[in-house]
């Protein structure tokens, strides 16, 4: 199964709760901090709503 490299590029502040809620579910805690996932739709369903707060590269 593939992998994905998530990676938070912009910061939540002004954001919605819903959207650093997302974040934190994610396993991100500190701006640039890179995580790594298994693709499923979960996880795919959560980066769509964050787009444009990160970075996702599959490996």
């Amino acid at each position: 199964m593939a992998k994905l490299n998530v990676k938070w590029k912009k910061s939540t502040i002004g954001k919605s709760a819903t959207q650093r809620a997302t974040i934190e579910s994610l396993g991100l805690r500190k701006l640039n901090q890179e995580v790594i996932h298994e693709d499923s739709p979960a996880i795919r369903g959560m980066l769509f709503k964050v787009r444009h707060l990160v970075e996702v590269e599959e490996i």
